[in-house]
C-alpha cells in the first residue's frame, strides 16, 4: 500500500493539453492575420514570427507531456492515448507553421479567395479542437462527454467544408491559372491548408476514442 502511494500519479496532463490547445489557436489566429495583411511586408513578418513563437511554445508543451509520461506510473487516461493526442495536436501547429513558411519560401505575391476561405476554416477547426480538449478532464460527466462529442462532430463538418473548398479551388486553379509556376505555388498552399483541417479531424477522432473509453 505504501509503495502504491509513493508511485508518481497522473501529473498535469489535462492542463498541458489545454496549454497546447491554446498555442494551436494562437498560431491559427496569427496565420489568419498574416493572410489578412499579406500585402504589408512589415505585418507579414510580424505575424510570421508570431506563428513561429506559438509553434515553439507548443513544441515545449509536447516535450513536457512526453517527459511526464516517462515519469508517471499512473496516468488519468491510457498512456498511448496521451502520446497520440499530444503528438497529433502538435502536428496541427507544425502544419500552420509549414503553411506560413511555404508562402515565404515560394514567394507567393498575393492571397486568393480560396486561401482566405481555407484559412478561415482552419481557424474554426483549431478553435473547436481547443473547445474539445478543454472538456476532456471532465468527460466522466455524461453531459460534458456529450458536449465534447458534438464538438468533434463539428470539426468533422468543418473538415468536409474544407474538402469542398479544396476541390473547387483546384478545379479553378487548373482551369484558369496560365502561369505554371504560380499554379504550383498555389496548389502547394491549398494542400497544406486543407491538411490542417484533416489533422484537426485526426485530433477529434483521438478525443472521441478517449471519451468512449472513459465516460
Amino acid at each position: 500500500m505504501l509503495f502504491a502511494k509513493l508511485l508518481p500519479r497522473e501529473g498535469n496532463f489535462f492542463e498541458m493539453f489545454n496549454q497546447h490547445a491554446d498555442r494551436i489557436v494562437e498560431a491559427a489566429h496569427a496565420f489568419s492575420k498574416l493572410v489578412e495583411n499579406y500585402a504589408d511586408p512589415h505585418l507579414r513578418e510580424k505575424y510570421n514570427q508570431e506563428v513561429d513563437h506559438a509553434e515553439r511554445a507548443a513544441d515545449r508543451v509536447t516535450h513536457e507531456v512526453n517527459k511526464a509520461l516517462h515519469k508517471t506510473f499512473i496516468t488519468p487516461i491510457d498512456r498511448e492515448q496521451i502520446h497520440t493526442l499530444i503528438n497529433t495536436m502538435d502536428d496541427v501547429c507544425d502544419l500552420i507553421q509549414d503553411s506560413a513558411e511555404t508562402m515565404a519560401l515560394y514567394d507567393v505575391h498575393h492571397m486568393t479567395e480560396e486561401i482566405t476561405r481555407l484559412t478561415d476554416l482552419s481557424v474554426k477547426c483549431c478553435e473547436r479542437v481547443k473547445d474539445a480538449v478543454y472538456l476532456l478532464a471532465k468527460v466522466a460527466d455524461p453531459s460534458t462527454a456529450e458536449a465534447a462529442l458534438k464538438t468533434c462532430e463539428e470539426i468533422d463538418r468543418l473538415e468536409s467544408d474544407a474538402d469542398r473548398v479544396m476541390r473547387s479551388a483546384m478545379s479553378k486553379l487548373f482551369r484558369s491559372e496560365p502561369d505554371v509556376r504560380e499554379l504550383i505555388k498555389l496548389k502547394a498552399i491549398y494542400e497544406l491548408l486543407e491538411t490542417i483541417t484533416d489533422k484537426c479531424e485526426d485530433v477529434a477522432n483521438v478525443i472521441e476514442g478517449i471519451i468512449l473509453e472513459n465516460s
